[in-house]
């Protein structure tokens, strides 16, 4: 009897990411997960499960026009089979159990190998839920955490809420000491895009330098 093959839809709003994936599965998949459509915001994505109606979806978190939640909400309020597996850059915790609250049955990161993607997706069909290494860790943590039930509710941060959510992400990557080139090959953007990012985040944020910047997010746990 043959494996059966496996339809999904590769939601990301950066062309070149998406035609990445799509080769990496068809070298690692052998045929048995085909990608059925492509999507580069929610608008795209809704249209393409609702069409398509995958197996699974590779949902990124933050795009264009609500980001991935709302691809949820939208998706999985009509009902439906299709699951969804969250590709994202970030590992930040607010992000990975934003989507699983919102649905999704698990969180991998931008820097899973071909093969282990293709195995991710087997899983989520199957009915498993499937995180990258410690971010399992994160989806716990939310119930047993602040802002668990009977627990304190987390508190916002009206200065981190004053940054898009590209911003937040180039944020936390040269917080981490990547640099700007490193930066913008992580986020598929040109090095002038993560310059003007950094310089927005620095001014809204009333900051001097990358150290000042560093230390911000490490007080605030987003790194």
């Amino acid at each position: 009897m043959s494996e059966r093959v496996l339809r999904v839809v590769v939601v990301d709003d950066h062309r070149l990411f998406r035609a990445g994936v799509r080769a990496e599965l068809d070298a690692a998949a052998g045929g048995s997960v085909q990608v059925v459509a492509e999507a580069a915001d929610v608008a795209e994505a809704v249209a393409a499960v609702r069409l398509h109606a995958p197996d699974v979806v590779l949902l990124d978190v933050h795009l264009p026009g609500g980001g991935g939640i709302a691809v949820l909400r939208e998706v999985l309020g009509a009902g439906g089979e299709t699951r969804f597996l969250a590709l994202s850059v970030s590992d930040a915790a607010e992000d990975v159990i934003g989507v699983i609250r919102a649905g999704a049955r698990g969180y991998v990161t931008k820097t899973i190998t071909g093969a282990e993607l293709a195995d991710a997706i087997r899983r989520i069909a199957d009915g498993d839920a499937v995180f990258s290494q410690r971010l399992a860790g994160f989806v716990l943590d939310a119930f047993t955490g602040p802002g668990a039930p009977g627990r304190p509710a987390p508190v916002v941060d009206p200065e981190l809420d004053l940054l898009s959510a590209r911003e937040q992400e180039v944020l936390r990557l040269i917080a981490r000491g990547y640099t700007y080139k490193e930066v913008a090959k992580e986020l598929f953007i040109s090095v002038k895009t993560v310059e003007t990012h950094v310089s927005a985040v620095l001014r809204k944020l009333q900051l001097s330098n990358r150290h000042e910047l560093s230390r911000w997010a490490s007080d605030r746990r987003l790194i």
